[in-house]
């Protein structure tokens, strides 16, 4: 799917969210990357394969 050089990381890739935005939709609060993967504002994904990986936000620790 992708096109750009060097290639964006594959959806299977760990560093998945690097990929390029191809379609951003900040009012309904997801964006398209170039590999398939829709991208979330809470950090949740949906894969191209289906797969959905829950939302990864940072934890704040208790000082």
């Amino acid at each position: 799917m992708c096109s750009h050089e060097p290639a964006c990381p594959s959806f299977e890739d760990t560093d998945r969210e690097a990929a390029r935005v191809v379609s951003s939709h900040p009012e309904q609060g997801w964006s398209l990357l170039c590999n398939g993967v829709v991208l979330f504002d809470d950090t949740g994904e949906l894969l191209p394969d289906g797969a959905v990986v829950a939302p990864h936000r940072p934890r704040v620790l208790a000082a």
